[in-house]
């Protein structure tokens, strides 16, 4: 089993204006002189870790990690202002001119695959490739199997805990009661929604129970960024035409791709992956037989930081690697 690379530190930082009041936090890790890819967090409002940069061989990519608007290091924290899947492809491509690269390998999970994709449908000539995990199209059916019902019958215990702060008359329509609480003037009704919101995605992320996981959802801070982010975007449709991701895969096809998929993925059900795969000739899709969404778990770091090395390997022309 493959396992994180060990711990490195960003050798550059960037603070980068985007316009309409956003700054985003930027860092560089691994070789300057590397295969330059991207990470591409999820959510969307959920930031980068010390974690993010782990996934490659820092003797080969040159790594960028970035905050989307609104969360994480990047500021204002928590704002819906400006903040559209629009607004990210566009910030992506800032972030690219503004470090002299031309193209870029796409690595995203779960809202960052969706990203990943957008992203290469609409600036196809600078991907050179896509890793991708938790594949989450934002289609309707998406939605509601998790935020109204469907992952509700996987855990009704977990799911009580999802409904206590809404009232009966507004749970015909649960996206758009949390929205009215993450979004109103009360702060400690906001703080509580966005709390709940957040903890029922961590609790539900991995196949067993995790409680770091679930803290890490759970941090007030980034449970605020989260929630509203999230909420913001999914009552708009992510910002999508119908079906948009699968309707414009012909423009990627073309491209080197590698999906990594949980077996027991209730965030974001398997067939999300198998939609996107079907559509994508040129694509490898990976399912992990003994998983669920979360990129923490043993067997989808073996599987990324697999794809990863091979993905590297074939880009810069190297020999395939030998031994496990």
């Amino acid at each position: 089993m493959h396992t994180l690379y060990p711990e490195i530190k960003p050798y550059a930082r960037h603070e980068l204006s985007v316009g309409d009041g956003h700054v985003l936090y930027v860092d560089e890790s691994g070789s300057p002189d590397g295969l330059p890819v991207v990470f591409i967090h999820g959510g969307p409002g959920a930031g980068c870790d010390s974690s993010s940069r782990r996934f490659f061989d820092p003797a080969l990519y040159r790594i960028v990690t970035f905050d989307q608007r609104g969360c994480g290091r990047s500021t204002p924290h928590a704002s819906l202002e400006h903040n559209t899947t629009a607004h990210l492809i566009a910030d992506m491509q800032k972030i690219r001119e503004h470090l002299k690269i031309d193209q870029w390998v796409l690595f995203g999970g779960s809202w960052g695959s969706t990203l990943a994709l957008a992203y290469a449908q609409t600036h196809p000539e600078r991907v050179l490739g896509l890793l991708l995990r938790g594949i989450f199209l934002c289609r309707p059916q998406d939605f509601s199997w998790f935020y109204q019902e469907g992952a509700s019958r996987l855990f009704p215990d977990y799911w009580q805990d999802y409904l206590a702060p809404i009232p009966q008359a507004e749970r015909g329509d649960l996206m758009a009661a949390y929205y009215k609480r993450l979004t109103g003037t009360d702060q400690i009704a906001q703080m509580h929604a966005a709390k709940v919101w957040s903890i029922w995605e961590g609790r539900t992320a991995t196949l067993r129970p995790n409680t770091q996981v679930v803290e890490r959802f759970a941090e007030p801070h980034r449970a605020l960024s989260i929630a509203r982010i999230e909420c913001h975007y999914f009552v708009n449709n992510a910002f999508l035409e119908p079906d948009q991701l699968v309707r414009d895969m012909s423009k990627i096809a073309h491209l080197p791709g590698v999906i990594v998929h949980g077996r027991y993925d209730v965030i974001c059900p398997l067939d999300n992956a198998w939609a996107v795969h079907q559509a994508w000739p040129n694509s490898e899709l990976h399912i992990v037989r003994d998983a669920g969404h979360a990129a923490a778990e043993p067997g989808i770091v073996d599987a990324l930081v697999r794809a990863a090395d091979n993905m590297a390997r074939e880009l810069l022309n190297m020999p395939p690697a030998t031994g496990g």
